[in-house]
């Protein structure tokens, strides 16, 4: 592989050892032959990379493989389990932290005490001290990431605006968390952490060009254009929740009217079963634990929860003729609290999707639920921090000897 002009070979060495751990993170037990012809890199080149990884303890050798013309050789492995990431979802009322594995395996998790509006400064001392103590008992975490609400304006480390929690765009979540561990701080915007957690967890995902569809107590999307996220000058790209579907609609805290969060989130249909009744005493229930109730009602067949999930589908249907039109992915994967509707919701937002959308496009996008076996924000967070690791794991590795 030449050396781009300007580049150093300290720097050459380092890209090239993350795309080894990269390949390997998505390929699993690869051989050194395997890793050459992929990578483009000489055998040689190979040998020496390795070799540095596996002294580093990234990389370790498995088993012998069958080869090219049945020769054997030696696989090799990612250490995955060896190094751990903390990964922190902050939703409206919701806030969760986790402990993961590089290839996104969840070790544990926190779920901490719904989050009021006059709550919030306790929920992020709450967060510190927690994050605290799982670093005191865990010297191979290498990094943090956090998901946030958006639209996030990442170089000034704060939300522009949080409907129905305005108290969230207070918190300046660089200055909050940055300098506060020994490990570093990664921070995203939930639904574009979504989408990375989608590309490197997800097998599923097998599209360069996909969209995360969060919909949970907001509406967000995450793209991966080529196999990069989309982030928009002040990186509030993408920001699907505030599109008019109505433009006489309902107004929005954003200042826009008819955003399609204000149809669609779980804010919003735990609105509509408040007002149809059909879950008693839903009015005092968290919006995660109402829609819930609704859902299970729907997979039990009752007919007015099922008319309910059709009538909130059909605007995430709309959400998703956006998406195609402007952006045209390959695979779009809807997750979060509405995803749980399930299979109903897939049905009619396919249907939407045909009837307003130009054929060929139609036919050419996969639209799906997300599969991962934890929520996709909080997987995100990990994904955020993870990501930073098969960038550079020399650093990582670096301070963890130093420790």
């Amino acid at each position: 592989m030449i050396a781009p002009p300007g580049s150093t070979h300290a720097s050459m060495a380092e890209l090239n050892r993350s795309r080894i751990i990269q390949l390997l993170h998505r390929d699993g037990i690869c051989s050194r032959a395997h890793i050459a012809r992929k990578l483009d890199l000489t055998p040689a080149a190979i040998t020496k990379i390795t070799a540095q990884l596996i002294d580093m303890g990234v990389v370790s050798e498995t088993g012998n493989l069958d080869g090219i013309k049945k020769r054997r050789s030696i696989g090799l492995q990612l250490n995955e389990s060896k190094y751990r990431v903390i990964a922190v979802k902050f939703a409206r009322s919701l806030a969760q932290i986790g402990v993961f594995d590089l290839g996104g395996n969840l070790e544990s998790m926190q779920t901490l005490p719904p989050v009021r509006n006059d709550t919030i400064r306790e929920t992020c001392d709450d967060i510190k001290t927690r994050i605290r103590s799982i670093l005191d008992k865990d010297d191979s975490i290498v990094a943090i990431g956090m998901a946030v609400p958006g639209p996030y304006l990442r170089d000034e480390g704060r939300t522009a605006v949080v409907t129905s929690m305005l108290g969230w765009r207070n918190v300046n979540f660089i200055e909050e968390f940055s300098a506060e561990f020994r490990v570093p701080v990664f921070i995203e915007q939930d639904a574009r952490a979504g989408a990375l957690a989608q590309a490197l967890f997800n097998p599923e995902a097998t599209s360069r060009n996909l969209g995360y569809y969060l919909i949970g107590e907001g509406v967000g999307l995450g793209l991966m254009d080529h196999g990069e996220l989309l982030n928009g000058e002040l990186g509030a790209a993408t920001e699907i929740g505030h599109i008019s579907i109505d433009a006489a609609g309902k107004p929005c805290e954003c200042g826009n009217v008819g955003c399609l969060e204000n149809y669609c989130s779980a804010v919003a249909f735990h609105g509509m079963v408040a007002e149809s009744g059909l879950v008693p005493g839903s009015e005092s229930m968290h919006h995660a634990e109402a829609c819930r109730a609704a859902f299970s009602l729907a997979r039990n067949g009752d007919p007015e929860a099922l008319a309910l999930i059709r009538d909130v589908s059909t605007y995430i249907g709309y959400g998703c003729v956006t998406i195609i039109n402007a952006f045209n992915p390959k695979q779009i994967i809807i997750g979060d609290i509405m995803a749980e509707a399930g299979e109903p919701m897939l049905e009619r937002v396919r249907d939407i999707v045909a009837q307003r959308v130009i054929p060929v496009l139609d036919r050419t996008t996969e639209i799906m639920l997300s599969d991962l076996p934890v929520d996709a924000t909080l997987n995100g967070a990990a994904a955020v921090a993870a990501a930073q690791f098969l960038e550079h794991p020399s650093e990582f590795v670096e301070q963890t000897e130093g420790m």
